[in-house]
């Protein structure tokens, strides 16, 4: 994205260089949110309709039940009741998330097609949770000091999503926030996610997924601010976690309902690589799947249309045993 799109300037005017940053989590008898906050949120909804508009949203009615399943567990109800959670998904290959301030949560079918566990999942989604409930989206701008820098940032995120999402989808993506909240975050989602009962060891493993994926893809600071942390930074924060507070604990990794229920996500990543020229991801997607669908002609299809366009020796006749 090259320019600065209106909803980036609209979002700014938010800005209030007097109200305090610091801000209680969503919960108690007397909680309420405050007036900028709830401009916040009205911005987010507006987002939040032109995606439901676009075709960025991939439309897997099964999968959107699984997603918002998990995220009832990791949330109190009296919480719930104040953020209405949603989790929905994004078709695109890159491994990112972003929460709104308002509980609307979107993952990238890149991030789903990298993880191995349900135990993975509850650790992104419980970290994307716990940065609406602990409205670090209001406290973000709040604090935003410097006003061209955060213009300057948001055109980390690329192309049309990027001019879609603008200003809020900046902040709110999971490379966004600050060290202090991204620890908060980390945190209070690990917290969320033990009592649910999963294993907090997969903390650093989805992670070390998105390391692996920036390291591949030669990005060396995705993030807007230089005080932002580096994915290596959250993986040590987790570590951290596991050798004190849940030292020896372990849960869950419930592996085989996330491979079932995930795997339309997993072939829809895969086209999307293929569409965009990345053979060796794409492969990987295709074969992934196949593994969970031996018997899906749509996948050794998908598969032999890769195999054909890799420039692998021996590819092309490989292709042909796919079709």
């Amino acid at each position: 994205m090259k320019r600065i799109v209106p909803a980036l300037l609209s979002a700014a005017v938010l800005l209030t260089g007097c109200a305090s940053t610091t801000l209680p989590p969503v919960s108690g008898k007397n909680f309420a949110f405050e007036g900028d906050e709830q401009r916040i949120w009205k911005r987010s909804e507006e987002i939040q309709e032109s995606l439901e508009k676009s075709e960025w949203l991939l439309r897997d009615a099964v999968l959107e039940e699984y997603l918002n399943g998990i995220a009832k567990t990791l949330v109190s109800s009296d919480v719930g009741e104040r953020i209405p959670f949603r989790i929905l998904v994004i078709r695109d290959f890159r491994l990112n998330a972003f929460a709104f301030a308002n509980g609307a949560v979107y993952v990238h079918t890149g991030i789903l097609a990298r993880m191995e566990n349900e135990a993975q999942l509850a650790v992104l989604l419980g970290h994307e949770m716990t940065h609406s409930t602990h409205r670090h989206a209001v406290r973000s701008f709040r604090d935003m000091k410097n006003k061209s820098a955060f213009l300057a940032g948001a055109t980390v995120l690329a192309g049309d999503l990027g001019a879609l999402l603008g200003g809020l989808g900046a902040v709110a993506s999971v490379y966004g926030y600050s060290r202090e909240l991204e620890t908060e975050a980390d945190t209070g989602g690990l917290a969320r996610v033990v009592k649910a009962g999963y294993d907090p060891r997969e903390g650093p493993k989805l992670f070390e997924h998105m390391k692996q994926y920036l390291e591949e893809e030669k990005i060396e600071e995705p993030y807007f601010f230089s005080s932002h942390p580096r994915v290596a930074e959250r993986v040590a924060s987790y570590e951290e976690s596991l050798s004190g507070t849940y030292a020896g604990v372990a849960g869950t990794l419930n592996r085989d309902p996330f491979l079932e229920k995930t795997k339309g996500a997993l072939i829809e990543n895969a086209r999307l690589q293929l569409k965009a020229g990345r053979m060796t991801g794409a492969r990987r997607d295709a074969e992934q799947y196949l593994e969970r669908q031996p018997d899906d002609p749509h996948g050794h299809c998908l598969l032999g249309k890769i195999l054909e366009r890799t420039g692998v020796a021996g590819d092309p006749e490989k292709a042909v045993d796919q079709f």
